[in-house]
């Protein structure tokens, strides 16, 4: 038995499922090994040019160090950086690789894109099974290139892991595969604490389908929620709710034994307050919703898809084929997105001191396959709307909006690492013994030569930022370093029209951690130094200032330090 490729399977009429005894049966497209082979060698060679860069920000100061920890120790729980409670998964795939192919940032990027590649996988799994072969690839495509997605596919972080195994835990849940539900979504919360979001959600869902039995709100359930065999002895229900709370129960052991071997159930205190206490605030949780929702519909070029597909629902009535009319994924399969889109939404609102866009990783993929699958339905060159779309989602590789963002979401990661690289090259060669002052994550850059910037270590000063009240604070210890590696902490495209309100700046000063770095000139003035060696990259920019008399320091220093390893002097508050 096969299905038909361009068509979903449906069973009742208008609600795009199968029927019960046929539920189990796979989809007729091409097999998932061989997808995951084709996307693999597609994302690789996109990716080549970038592989051999050293380790970038959140890499280098924590997930990289927690997973060197793994290989030197075998300690699941870091002891050269913080503990953040995040669980081990990832960190231990980065582990495995180094140890089979060695210790280098090609190994680990390349592991990383195995990972995407199978996220990929089960994007097509997901939309292949919700609506048709077609929709898959383009859905696949596009989530291939989303700047977001691209950008994180080769970097050592664990977010996009746990959506991949999400898409995966999706697709068994609709398909009703409870064994496979569980395990996918186990080793989602296994790869990051935050994927436990889509399993309670749909457990939710589930319950509250439990009380829809009357009227129209039943037709936003899927049929095994009312109409499965057992369902009104609970036995069915019973399995999908055990299947979806596995995850709890393993992610609650998980924390079990953070706790033994840390005494922190959540992460270190400092990580709690941030994430967490310091983010519940109704006018917080207000802005963060807002932001939230733009990364979700609207971030780098989404909005062009976005407005395709409302466009495309306003204007255009569907398309008829041979078969009759082109069928939407089922309501109830709409609901089950948006139970999960809608659960990140708010959950990641609430929760994350750094509204960033990678914590989206899991939704944006569904909104991108129910807008693909409304454009195949209604518009007639569907795919050179889903082209055009791609190009945008390609030319946002490359192009910094105009409103700020984190330079992790596209190629902006890789100007910043060559800023660093050029940067602190400069600065080990010119001043190998020098006390620095800088900003993590360069002093990690400066301490760890194993993170790829420098050959040997130095001794680092360290201040919170480049902000005014943190370079008059450094003004005060002088006498502690002698050169300054300072850089821009955060992009920023300019003061846009909204900036000259002061109430604005004020509130992301208060809730969003905002704060503009001083040019290199203003620092140098400050410090009482004079800028020798300074770079600037699409809105990026780096300097090192050399303080007064830094030759005879080195002179009075040499001596003494021929035999330290790298030490870091803290001057933040």
């Amino acid at each position: 038995m096969s299905f038909n490729k361009t068509a979903p399977r449906v069973w009742p009429p208008g609600l795009g499922l199968q029927k019960p005894e046929a539920r189990r049966l796979t989809p007729s497209g091409p097999h998932p090994a061989l997808v995951f082979a084709l996307v693999f060698v597609f994302i690789f060679l996109l990716h080549l040019p970038l592989l051999q860069l050293p380790y970038f920000w959140d890499e280098a100061g924590y997930y990289v160090p927690a997973a060197r920890d793994i290989l030197l120790t075998g300690s699941l729980i870091p002891h050269s950086t913080v503990s953040n409670a995040h669980p081990p998964l990832v960190l231990a795939w980065l582990a495995l690789w180094w140890k089979v192919v060695g210790f280098a940032s090609p190994v680990a990027r390349t592991a990383m894109l195995v990972v995407a590649a199978f996220s990929l996988a089960g994007v097509f799994r997901l939309a292949e099974r919700v609506s048709n072969t077609q929709v898959a690839i383009a859905a696949t495509l596009c989530t291939a290139v989303y700047p977001v997605f691209f950008a994180q596919s080769s970097l050592a972080q664990v977010d996009l892991a746990a959506a991949g195994f999400t898409f995966w835990g999706l697709a068994a849940y609709l398909e009703g595969q409870t064994v496979g539900t569980a395990v996918w979504l186990t080793l989602a919360v296994l790869s990051k604490e935050t994927a436990i979001l889509a399993p309670v959600a749909l457990a939710g869902w589930e319950f509250a389908g439990r009380f829809a039995r009357a009227g129209r709100l039943r037709q936003l359930w899927r049929p095994h929620a009312a109409e499965e065999p057992g369902f009104e002895s609970g036995g069915g229900l019973a399995r999908r709710m055990a299947s979806l709370l596995m995850p709890v129960v393993v992610l609650t052991l998980w924390y079990a034994y953070h706790y033994a071997r840390t005494g922190y159930i959540f992460g270190n205190p400092e990580y709690f307050r941030y994430n967490v206490a310091a983010t519940m605030n109704p006018d917080r949780f207000l802005l963060a919703l807002t932001l939230r929702l733009w990364q979700v519909f609207g971030y780098l070029h989404l909005w062009v898809l976005t407005l395709a597909m409302l466009c495309a629902m306003w204007l255009l009535p569907p398309r008829r084929d041979a078969d009759g009319e082109r069928p939407r994924i089922a309501i109830p399969v709409q609901m089950v997105f948006a139970v999960v889109v809608a659960g990140y939404v708010v959950a990641m609102s609430l929760i994350g001191g750094a509204v960033l866009a990678r914590y989206m990783l899991t939704a944006v993929p569904l909104v991108i396959i129910l807008a693909v699958s409304t454009l195949w339905r209604r518009l007639t060159l569907w795919p050179v709307a889903v082209m055009l779309v791609a190009a945008s989602f390609v030319a946002g590789w490359f192009w910094n909006p105009s409103y700020g963002f984190a330079p992790e979401d596209n190629l902006a990661y890789r100007d910043y690492i060559v800023l660093h690289e050029d940067g602190e090259r400069f600065l080990e060669a010119r001043y190998p013994m020098a006390r620095v002052l800088t900003a993590w994550p360069a002093s990690d850059e400066l301490t760890r030569p194993w993170l790829g910037y420098i050959t040997r270590p130095m001794r680092v000063v360290r201040t919170e930022n480049f902000s005014l009240d943190e370079v008059l604070s450094a003004a005060d210890f002088r006498s502690n370093y002698e050169v300054a590696l300072v850089f821009s902490t955060k992009y920023e495209p300019g003061p846009a029209p909204w900036d000259r309100w002061r109430t604005w700046t004020e509130v992301k000063m208060r809730f969003f951690g905002f704060h503009r770095d001083l040019p290199p000139a203003a620092v140098a003035q400050i410090l009482g130094g004079r800028v020798l060696f300074s770079e600037e990259r699409k809105g990026q920019w780096i300097a090192v200032i050399e303080m007064e008399r830094v030759e005879e320091a080195e002179q009075n220093l040499r001596p003494r330090t021929s035999d330290l390893g790298p030490q870091t002097l803290d001057l933040r508050p």
